[in-house]
């Protein structure tokens, strides 16, 4: 039930991105491009893990289809697919300065419903954008192999993570975001901030797994450039 409500929610949010196309002031806007930016991330471990947030750069490609304006809202979706190295970093309470980080690497697909208000063609406008997000998990990397500290430093006792590679593959979840947009005659400059909230476990869940939740944490800051291929005349 915990899993069939969530995917109920996505569905809700796709349907209402779809909902926008058919009233209001028609635009058929069709734009590509590039997005770069930095991502902060943890893991929701359930037993806990006392962690600090592990930074990395992201990049890919965007789309966007603006389909559009709502009285003052002009109305869209964009698609990223981008790849990101999340994971975690965590303390070793041992009286050193020593860390684990685990990285792991994902191809993301955020599919975002993005409301704008402000200039349309030339200046700004505020954006904001909520939607589901797809990940497939590509492979990992430590800084240990193994367990290389003694269980009587670890919060809760948890070593289980050190050793065992991630069960599921297919990660999915939430994002939520707000930023600016600058539009002029050779394209839009997006600056926005996207935060993740992790549904699906990349470890196993059930009675024989190990953590009740493992699921990605991640806020993430973005660049996009946008060219159009398409617009309303």
């Amino acid at each position: 039930m915990y899993l069939l409500r969530h995917i109920f929610l996505i569905l809700v949010l796709l349907f209402a991105s779809k909902s926008f196309s058919q009233v209001g002031e028609y635009r058929n806007d069709f734009s590509v491009g590039l997005t770069a930016g930095y991502t902060l991330n943890k893991m929701d471990f359930q037993p806990a893990i006392k962690q600090s947030l592990k930074a990395s750069p992201m990049f890919g490609f965007s789309m966007r289809y603006i389909c559009e304006k709502y009285f003052t809202a002009i109305c869209g979706i964009e698609m990223d697919v981008q790849y990101n190295n999340l994971g975690w970093k965590e303390f070793i309470e041992d009286g050193t300065d020593n860390q684990f980080t685990k990285d792991l690497h994902f191809i993301q697909v955020p599919i975002m419903m993005q409301m704008g208000w402000g200039r349309e063609r030339r200046g700004l406008k505020f954006v904001f954008e909520a939607g589901p997000q797809f990940g497939y998990y590509l492979s990992s990397k430590s800084n240990f192999e193994g367990n290389p500290w003694d269980i009587s430093h670890r919060p809760n006792n948890v070593v289980y993570q050190y050793d065992h590679e991630i069960n599921n593959r297919v990660d999915y979840g939430i994002a939520a975001g707000a930023g600016v947009e600058f539009s002029s005659p050779i394209g839009h400059f997006l600056l926005h901030g996207r935060y993740y909230f992790g549904l699906g476990d990349l470890y196993d869940n059930s009675k024989s797994g190990f953590f009740g939740r493992s699921a990605n944490q991640t806020i993430q800051v973005k660049l996009t450039y946008l060219y159009d291929i398409i617009t309303t005349k």
